[in-house]
C-alpha cells in the first residue's frame, strides 16, 4: 500500500505562508518503509533574511506586552498543539523512525507542557526588582529580552528540542527564527498551523527549514541576538567559534557518551523498562543515553546476559506500530555509520553478544547490539554512535567505576543502579555530568538540562532556562 504524501509549497514567515525565493525542495522518506512522505521548499539565505526581518519587526510589540498577556498567548499555542497531538506523533515517527509510543509522550506531550510551564512561571513575574545597594542607594534590576533568537534543532526529537528553546524565549519577550533539520520538516507544518490558530502576532515565530548553509547564515546574521543549538559536538564547536567572534550569546546542547553504572548491589533485572529507556530509547538515537554500561567484574557475565536479553526481546518494527520498541535509523547514512562502528568494535576485539545485523525487512534497521570484552579506550566506548549499540565495561571497585565513567570527553547523562538509594545518590555526585539518574533516567522539564565538557554549554529546562533569554539592566537611583 502506498503512503499518502504531503507536498507543501510555502515557508512560514511573518505569520503567513510565504513562497521560498529558491527552487530547491527537501524530500522526506519514511525510514521504516523507504517510501516517500512528501516535500517542503528548502529555505535560502534570502528567506532567512526575510524571517529575521520579520522577527525584528515583531520584537518591540511582543516584548512590550505584559507578561500575563504573553502567558495567555503561550497557553493558546499549547492548546492548539494538543489538538494536533496524534498527528504530530505520527508525523515525527514517520520521518525519523521514533517508536510512536515514544513520540506520543514526548513529541506530542512535551511541547504543550513546556509552553504552559514557562507561561505560568513568567505570568506574575515583575519586569524589575528593587534592591538596596552596598553603598546605601537604591537599584532597580530590569529584565529585558535579548532580542531575536535563532533556534537550530536536530531530527531526533524535533518538536521537544524546538520547544525547549521557543517556550522560554517567547515567555521572556523574545522572537524566534527556527531552522528544523532537513530530515524532519513535515512536523513544522503542524507547528505553523498551531501558531496561526493560536493567534500569535506575525513574526513572533518563523520557520526556515534547510541545511548547513541556512544554519550558518542564521548563526552569523547581524539581526540575530542569541543562538540556541542542539546537535553534534563538531557542529557545536563551529557555532561556538562563530558566536565567540561576534560576542553573541549561545547555548549548546551537544553529544554524549554517558555511563550506566551498575553498582555491586544493583538490580537491573528487576527494572527492565527503566533500563531500556536509559540505554536504548528512540532506537539509540538520543544524546543522553547511557551507552557505556559499567559492570562490577564479579557480576560481569550476569549483567552482559541481562542486557543481551533486553536487546533480544525488544520488538523491532515500523515506527508507527504501537508494539514497536526499536524502529529504524533515520536514514541509510546513519545506518551505515552505526554499522561502521560495529565493525570497528569487532576489529578492536569486542564480542557481539547479540544483534549487529540488518533484519530481513524494508527500512533502515539495525538489531540492538550488545558488546562485551570492551575496555574504555576502545573507539566504540569513546565516540558517540547514535544507534542501538551498548558496550559493557568491567570495573573492580567504586573508585575504579568513577574513574572509568569520568574518563570521557563527554558529560551529559548517565545513571547509577543500586538497591541503596543513599549510596547511589552519593555516588552520582562524583560523576562529571550535567544530569544523572538513580535506578533509571527520567527527564523532568522542571530541572535544568545540559552537559559539561564536550557535551555543551548552558542549561535548558527548569526556571534556570529563563535567565539565558534575558539581559539584566541595573538602574542606579
Amino acid at each position: 500500500m502506498s503512503t499518502p504524501t504531503t507536498e507543501h509549497e510555502n515557508l512560514f514567515i511573518d505569520g503567513a505562508w510565504t513562497p521560498s525565493t529558491g527552487r530547491d525542495r527537501i524530500e522526506v522518506i519514511d525510514p521504516s518503509t523507504e517510501q516517500r512522505l512528501g516535500s517542503v521548499p528548502a529555505a535560502t539565505t534570502a528567506d532567512v533574511d526575510a524571517a529575521v526581518t520579520a522577527a525584528r519587526r515583531a520584537l518591540p510589540a511582543w516584548s512590550a506586552l505584559d507578561n500575563a498577556e504573553r502567558a495567555k498567548a503561550l497557553h493558546r499555542l499549547a492548546e492548539a498543539l494538543e489538538q494536533r497531538g496524534a498527528d504530530m506523533a505520527r508525523t515525527v515517527s514517520q520521518q525519523n523512525g521514533m517508536p510512536i509510543a515514544v513520540s506520543a509522550g514526548l513529541e506530542a506531550g512535551f511541547p504543550p507542557l513546556l509552553l504552559r510551564y514557562y507561561a505560568d512561571l513568567v505570568a506574575d513575574q515583575p519586569r524589575s526588582t528593587r534592591r538596596t545597594g552596598l553603598l546605601g542607594g537604591q537599584i532597580d534590576v530590569v529584565r529585558k529580552p535579548i532580542g531575536v533568537v535563532g533556534v537550530i534543532v536536530p531530527w531526533n526529537f524535533p518538536q521537544t528540542l524546538s520547544m525547549m528553546k521557543i517556550a522560554p524565549a517567547l515567555a521572556t519577550g523574545n522572537t524566534v527564527v527556527v531552522k528544523p533539520s532537513p530530515e524532519t520538516v513535515l512536523d513544522s507544518i503542524l507547528l505553523a498551523e498551531a501558531i496561526i490558530e493560536a493567534g500569535l502576532p506575525a513574526g513572533v515565530i518563523n520557520i526556515v527549514p534547510g541545511g548547513a548553509e541556512v544554519g550558518s547564515h542564521l548563526v552569523t546574521h547581524p539581526g540575530v541576538d542569541r543562538i540556541a543549538f542542539t546537535g553534534s559536538t563538531a557542529t557545536g564547536r563551529t557555532i561556538a567559534e562563530q558566536c565567540g567572534r561576534l560576542l553573541r550569546p549561545v547555548s549548546l546542547e551537544l553529544g554524549g557518551k554517558s555511563a550506566t553504572i551498575v553498582l555491586d548491589d544493583g538490580d537491573i533485572a528487576g527494572s527492565m523498562e527503566d533500563l531500556f529507556k536509559a540505554t536504548l530509547l528512540n532506537n539509540g538515537q538520543t544524546c543522553f543515553l547511557g551507552t557505556r554500561v559499567l559492570a562490577p567484574r564479579n557480576r560481569y557475565s550476569e549483567i552482559v546476559g541481562t542486557l543481551a536479553g533486553l536487546a533480544a526481546a525488544a520488538t523491532i518494527g515500523d515506527a508507527v506500530d504501537e508494539a514497536t520498541m526499536i524502529g529504524p535509523m533515520v536514514n541509510p547514512r546513519q545506518r551505515d555509520r552505526v554499522e561502521g562502528y560495529i565493525a570497528r568494535g569487532k576489529s578492536e576485539g569486542g564480542t557481539v553478544v547479540t544483534g549487529g545485523a540488518r533484519p530481513d525487512r524494508p527500512g533502515w534497521f539495525i538489531t540492538p547490539t550488545i558488546f562485551s570484552d570492551v575496555t574504555n579506550d576502545a573507539v566504540i566506548a569513546r565516540e558517540e554512535i547514535f544507534g542501538p549499540v551498548l558496550t559493557v565495561i568491567a570495573y573492580d571497585s567504586d573508585d575504579d567505576a568513577v574513574a572509568i565513567a569520568n574518563d570521557s570527553a563527554y558529560g551529559l547523562g548517565g545513571s547509577v543502579w543500586s538497591t541503596d538509594p543513599e549510596r547511589a545518590r552519593a555516588f552520582a555526585e562524583r560523576i562529571e555530568t550535567g544530569t544523572i539518574g538513580i535506578n533509571g533516567y527520567n527527564l523532568d522539564p522542571g530541572a535544568p538540562f545540559g552537559g559539561v565538557k564536550d557535551s555543551g554549554l548552558g542549561r535548558e529546562w527548569g526556571p534556570e532556562a529563563l535567565e539565558s533569554y534575558v539581559e539584566l539592566q541595573s538602574i542606579y537611583l
